[in-house]
């Protein structure tokens, strides 16, 4: 069956994905070491909801492969997947599932991480937007969540592995390159995701990041006056 090379992952969405690699890596070290590396925690922690607000915006207005309207699977789509028979460029229909939970998981810890405390040195940059019960409740779902991620990594890792050795379908070097060898018949070229989505998509994840950061919050009371007694 004669093959083709065609133009698959865009530019943005390979970034977006070695980025979030790179950050989601960095806060998990960060957190371990503690003390001052709770800094580059929280830095790391504002870089992942910019990364985030970014994928969601180029799902809508990004190239053919990244918009979740060419994804997302329906029951269908999955259920011919499971038997076989679905075919198609992208993700497949279990590797929307997992990026949707990724997502989804990785935005969860981002957002509460905002309003989390450790009462000691360290907290979040909304730490100030909610009542210190809440500080308390969400840095508990923050510190939980921290062990799906780690059960998520580990799945889509395998998963990988499991594509790449045994089912002969290299997922990484798409993801590096662009470009996947497809048949005649199974798909073209990605289209769409120019110069003005990516300046919107990139302006909505500046925006996410100004208010994660404290951007919609009033300035804290200055401190009281030094009288010198």
């Amino acid at each position: 069956m004669e093959m083709k090379s065609i133009s698959l992952w865009d530019l943005p969405t390979r970034l977006f994905h070695w980025l979030l690699v790179l950050a989601v890596t960095g806060t998990l070290v960060a957190v371990k070491l503690g003390g001052t590396w709770m800094v580059w925690h929280e830095r790391l922690g504002l870089a992942i909801v910019g990364l985030l607000s970014f994928r969601l915006a180029w799902g809508i207005v990004g190239s053919t492969y990244a918009r979740f309207v060419q994804f997302i699977p329906g029951p269908a789509a999955i259920t011919a997947y499971l038997k076989g028979e679905w075919q198609g460029l992208g993700h497949n229909p279990l590797g929307a599932l997992s990026v949707l939970a990724m997502l989804g998981l990785l935005g969860f810890q981002a957002v509460t991480g905002l309003f989390a405390t450790d009462a000691i040195a360290f907290n979040g940059p909304l730490y100030r937007a909610v009542s210190s019960a809440w500080n308390d409740t969400i840095t508990s779902w923050h510190k939980k969540t921290e062990w799906y991620i780690y059960g998520l990594i580990g799945l889509h890792v395998a998963s990988v592995f499991f594509y790449t050795l045994i089912k002969k379908d290299n997922l990484v070097t798409p993801m590096i390159s662009g470009r996947k060898k497809v048949t005649e018949t199974q798909g073209r070229d990605r289209a769409g995701g120019g110069l003005l989505a990516l300046i919107v998509a990139l302006a909505v994840a500046g925006f996410a990041v100004w208010v994660a950061n404290g951007g919609l919050l009033a300035p804290p009371p200055p401190p009281p006056p030094d009288l010198g007694w």
